[in-house]
């Protein structure tokens, strides 16, 4: 049974919602600076998508799972990190907030490339159910810490209800689909390199954790005999 203390936010929790809360306004000026210019209907359609899904998201995801939300804001006090996420997954950030926003920017001022309306729509269609996914998965698992480690201290279970019922992680699903997205809702086609480069290092990440799960906690193996598919049904 869990103790009032995991049911309210702690300082490290508020940290992950105020930061979550930014993270489109930084993803906004970003985007604005290297574009030179803020009348741009479909970035501020991206914005306002993303605002939605990401702190809409998480504050469903604190009502339900408040635990989750402060251990994810301590996560730089956590012992047993992988060696090889210390590197993957601020290169993931890096390229799927940073960079990619950057380079759509700079679409947008050269004028390289341009995605229709439909295109748009397709990527809203996509980002709400990249939400679902990723704030699903978060509401079910305790366990969904930033990090890829073995969490001993927490006394880490195989997470088999809600989402992982069709795929063993549907957290890394949504983060895809939030990635392809934001090119598409905002028109650029060059804005798809940087989303790929972030995808192909989202997926080394799923294959390396896969593989730590296996080995490491118990009970991961029978669940992938039930569960086959690591992120995209019936692929792979």
């Amino acid at each position: 049974m869990r103790s009032m203390g995991d049911r309210k936010l702690t300082k490290s929790g508020i940290k992950v919602l105020v930061g979550t809360f930014l993270g489109p306004f930084i993803q906004g000026t970003i985007l604005f600076v290297s574009a030179g210019r803020i009348n741009m209907p479909r970035a501020w359609c991206y914005l306002v998508v993303s605002l939605a899904g990401t702190f809409g998201g998480i504050m469903l995801v604190c009502k339900v799972n408040p635990e989750l939300i402060n251990q994810r804001g301590q996560w730089k006090k956590k012992k047993g990190t992988k060696p090889w996420d210390k590197f993957l997954m601020p290169a993931f950030g890096i390229m799927g907030f940073y960079v990619l926003v950057v380079i759509i920017g700079l679409d947008v001022r050269f004028r390289w490339s341009y995605l229709g309306i439909d295109f748009a729509i397709a990527g809203i269609v996509l980002f709400i159910i990249g939400s679902i996914s990723i704030n699903w998965a978060m509401m079910v698992n305790k366990h969904f810490e930033t990090t890829v480690r073995i969490q001993k201290d927490r006394d880490q279970k195989v997470i088999t209800t809600g989402p992982y019922r069709i795929v063993r992680h549907p957290g890394y699903v949504g983060a895809i689909l939030w990635g392809v997205s934001a090119p598409l809702i905002i028109g650029s086609l060059v804005g798809l390199v940087p989303a790929a480069i972030a995808v192909f290092l989202l997926v080394i990440r799923t294959s390396l954790e896969d593989k730590t799960l296996h080995s490491e906690l118990n009970g991961y193996a029978e669940y992938a005999q039930r569960v086959k598919y690591r992120l995209l049904p019936r692929v792979w």
